[in-house]
């Protein structure tokens, strides 16, 4: 057998936000084939067993200021397991090119000749956002919206641009700068009372959400001890909220106060006015 047939392949899949029933139809037909999975750590897992029954399956996640595998060692464990003839599924969670260093990965496939595809996955940025009821975009509130990494600190341009672009502002990774993002978006003149969202943990049976306008969020959020992972969605949009936004449950109309817990932790229960 040729060197050339006996190389296996890298497919790069998209988990989709963390729920198993959320993962495409393509994703599991690629699971299933898999001789090695290097999987991550908001990938849905639980079933990994029984999705991929005669894989290896090696945990190569990152843990925020801890990354146990280096990126370009994880390159060389997919195209090593390839050269060798396997394979090789790279499961990630959300879509492997929002945030989720694919490109990274199939520049290091295509560099040593390795063949790879893309599987792409519904990204956390929308859907997170959607199982509390938040939409990123709606009809005479929002008509854009804005994808960003809160990991390192925003620059002065960045946070310049959140505000002067409005619509809908979605930050993956935020919660460690939380404090800087939202001290910038003040200072360049986004109003106090713009409502934020944070979502964490979505699609999980420990979603939480916490809603406070831009002026008080930071309190709320220490007062809750906010956690990775979450999604934070700042904008007008937050307002359409669901009546119980940890359930997604559906909004009614019109505007009823927003509750405040006995650790000052302010939620959303219903639309339009909750958030003044």
């Amino acid at each position: 057998m040729s060197a050339a047939a006996a190389i296996g392949s890298v497919t790069l899949v998209g988990g989709g936000p963390g729920a198993a029933d959320l993962m495409t139809v393509r994703a599991r037909d690629a699971l299933a084939t898999a001789d090695v999975v290097y999987f991550d750590r908001l990938a849905p897992t639980d079933d990994l067993l029984s999705w991929s029954p005669r894989a290896e399956l090696v945990d190569v996640g990152k843990r925020p200021g801890h990354h146990r595998v280096p990126q370009e060692t994880i390159h060389e464990m997919m195209i090593d397991s390839a050269q060798a003839g396997k394979t090789v599924v790279r499961l990630k969670g959300g879509d492997p090119f929002v945030f989720g260093r694919g490109c990274e990965e199939v520049a290091a496939c295509r560099e040593a000749h390795v063949p790879v595809t893309v599987v792409p996955g519904i990204s956390s940025a929308i859907a997170v956002p959607a199982a509390a009821g938040i939409p990123v975009t709606a009809r005479g509130v929002s008509k854009a919206f804005t994808v960003i990494s809160g990991h390192d600190l925003l620059s002065e341009e960045e946070l310049a641009g959140l505000v002067g672009v409005g619509g809908t502002a979605v930050i993956l990774m935020g919660v460690g700068t939380l404090g800087h993002t939202v001290t910038g978006l003040r200072r360049h003149g986004m109003a106090d009372g713009v409502p934020v969202g944070i979502v964490e943990k979505g699609f999980s049976a420990e979603q939480r959400v916490t809603i406070a306008p831009l002026g008080e969020v930071l309190g709320v959020a220490a007062a809750a001890r906010i956690s990775s992972p979450a999604v934070l969605v700042i904008g007008e949009v937050v307002r359409l909220a669901a009546v119980e936004p940890d359930t997604g449950e559906a909004a009614r109309r019109g505007p009823e106060p927003m509750h405040v817990s006995e650790d000052g932790v302010q939620r959303i229960r219903t639309l339009a006015g909750a958030v003044r």
